[in-house]
């Protein structure tokens, strides 16, 4: 357990459908955490990639560093395939998860993209957290938090991930094989760094 956790909800059953979701840009071993605790939690998990594209991506108060474009530089479809490689890397079979865009900013849409009678899971460090907790509250989904804690005891934070890629720094160790594999078959250090030197 994380120190400063707050446990919200009391894990019971087996649920059957969970829903989990997150930027995963870049998909690290603290997301990879995330993801197999709401695993632990239902027979099949829903992984919802936010912000899929520019047209399903908008901006917050809560957090308007999120919707930047130097915050989004992988495609959806590059954080498919490293979601799908390292949940199959962590151990789990395909018929154990699905992997989608989910709209976070448009609760509208939702109910196009996930079963709205699933479980929603979510983690909790700012206001943004609290939002999202607000939305799927406000829209009568049934949720449940993983962990609380503060900022500072996050851990890891994919942009400073990003900028140690982009710096050559070596972020061998703060990802999954599978995802440091495609992020150098893909070029994403050289991308990264001509994205933060503009």
């Amino acid at each position: 357990m994380l120190t400063g956790q707050k446990e919200s909800n009391q894990h019971t059953a087996m649920i059957e459908t969970g829903v989990i979701h997150g930027r995963f840009q870049i998909l690290h071993n603290d997301h990879l955490k995330y993801l197999m605790a709401g695993k632990a939690r239902c027979r099949h998990l829903i992984v919802g990639i936010t912000n899929p594209d520019p047209s399903m991506t908008g901006d917050d108060l809560a957090d308007p560093i999120r919707s930047r474009i130097d915050s989004n530089p992988l495609t959806y479809y590059e954080r498919y395939v490293m979601m799908r490689d390292a949940l199959n890397e962590a151990g789990l079979s395909m018929h154990e998860f699905s992997i989608i865009p989910f709209p976070i900013n448009f609760p509208e849409a939702y109910k196009y993209y996930v079963p709205l009678d699933a479980t929603f899971f979510l983690t909790i460090y700012d206001d943004w957290g609290r939002k999202k907790l607000e939305i799927f509250q406000s829209l009568g989904l049934k949720t449940e938090i993983l962990w609380e804690i503060s900022r500072e005891e996050k851990g890891l934070s994919g942009d400073d991930i990003r900028r140690k890629i982009a710096s050559g720094g070596d972020g061998k160790y703060l990802v999954p094989a599978s995802t440091w594999s495609l992020v150098q078959k893909w070029g994403i250090p050289e991308r990264l760094a001509n994205m933060y030197n503009k």
